[in-house]
């Protein structure tokens, strides 16, 4: 860590080492900072990722750290904990990023890219099982769960969504009621023509022989055999580092029930705050693996068009002083040409968000 950078990254998943590799490729000094906590850690590999199908999520962020600092970037190992706005100095730092055991960096902007937590139900041994055979989503682990018996735990609306997205992989399905609202006729109606059976009350504890599920047990002690069970936990964006710039997660929202939260920005990952970025899961719920790491890739592009614009403003502004420090002939000032004049104008923040929407349509099409 060498105290100053034009990029510090907060966070070092798909999102923030695919940023931080495209931003060192652009010759930019950058600083991965990774509490090393992937929120996939649990998963055994990696799905969907074209060209990575089946990698260890611990093998495809080693991969990635080494393609970061095979040019140049940089990867602490750490917990950053405060982020704080500065008034910016001669070098153009505008934060001050500060990690658990005290260390400190400066940036020049910031780029957030911490992800999310799953929040699950207090049911006693589902966290242990997090990632092996109780899943949420059936694109990221379906596979293999295929023609399984497979339970679908109720936390809110989207349960009927999820147990019919599952019903296309086994045959096998029930719906768990557990905390949630019953379904509706309309949905009990689509539940009976695909022949997933609907189980009222509430779920309290999971059945396990030799370190495999074998069913979820109810509240009135009944158990139902099952292989896996499917749930939607709530989204919570981690987000604390950004409260002290006054950045704070929106709640997000199906059918009035809240899902989850998330940082809103703008197309490029902007934030409310100038400098600062958001990429990922923090910024979007719903992205895989690999849409973080082309959401990385695109904000990162982003981030550099708005250095660039913040260099060139600086150097116009040094070349409108060597131009007027200039004397004519009777000591004049020497005024700069209509080309210069109209080169340096001054860059507003509306214009740096034009430069960085053009260089991520560039990206889109490259």
């Amino acid at each position: 860590m060498n105290g100053t950078y034009d990029v510090v990254v907060v966070g070092g998943g798909a999102a923030g080492l695919s940023a931080g590799l495209a931003l060192a490729r652009a010759r930019r000094a950058v600083l991965v900072v990774d509490a090393g906590t992937p929120r996939n850690a649990p998963a055994g590999h990696v799905h969907n990722y074209l060209g990575r199908e089946g990698t260890p999520p611990g093998e495809l962020l080693a991969v990635g750290r080494a393609e970061l600092t095979g040019y140049g970037g940089e990867v602490v190992t750490g917990r950053a904990v405060l982020a704080e706005s500065l008034d910016g100095g001669p070098d153009g730092t505008r934060f001050r990023v500060e990690l658990a055991d005290g260390r400190s960096v400066l940036a020049r902007r910031l780029l957030v890219a911490t992800g999310l937590v799953d929040e699950l139900p207090d049911i006693p041994g589902l966290r242990e099982r997090w990632g092996r055979d109780v899943l949420h989503c059936p694109y990221c682990h379906g596979w293999e769960v295929r023609d399984q018996a497979i339970g679908i735990l109720a936390t809110g609306p989207m349960a009927t969504h999820q147990a019919l997205l599952f019903r296309q992989l086994s045959p096998d399905v029930t719906l768990f009621q557990h905390t949630a609202a019953p379904p509706s006729a309309d949905e009990r109606e689509q539940l009976a023509a695909r022949g997933i059976p609907v189980v009222p009350g509430e779920v309290v504890a999971l059945e396990l022989v030799d370190d495999r599920l074998t069913g979820v047990r109810l509240r009135s002690g009944e158990v139902v055999p099952r292989q896996a069970v499917a749930l939607l936990p709530r989204f919570t964006a981690r987000a604390e580092l950004l409260a002290p710039l006054g950045l704070e997660p929106t709640e997000l929202r199906v059918d009035g029930h809240v899902t989850g939260s998330y940082v809103p920005a703008d197309p490029t990952g902007a934030t409310s705050i100038p400098g600062v970025w958001v990429a990922g899961n923090v910024a979007d719920v719903r992205a895989g693996v690999i849409n973080a790491a082309a959401a990385g890739l695109n904000v990162a592009a982003a981030v550099n068009a708005d250095l660039v614009a913040e260099d060139t403003r600086r150097a116009v502004a040094e070349h409108r002083r060597g131009s007027t420090s200039s004397a004519g002939p009777a000591g004049t000032p020497v005024e700069p040409s209509s080309a210069e004049s109209l080169s340096a104008e001054p860059f507003s923040i509306e214009l740096e968000r034009e430069m960085s929407e053009r260089v991520l349509g560039d990206r889109r099409h490259g």
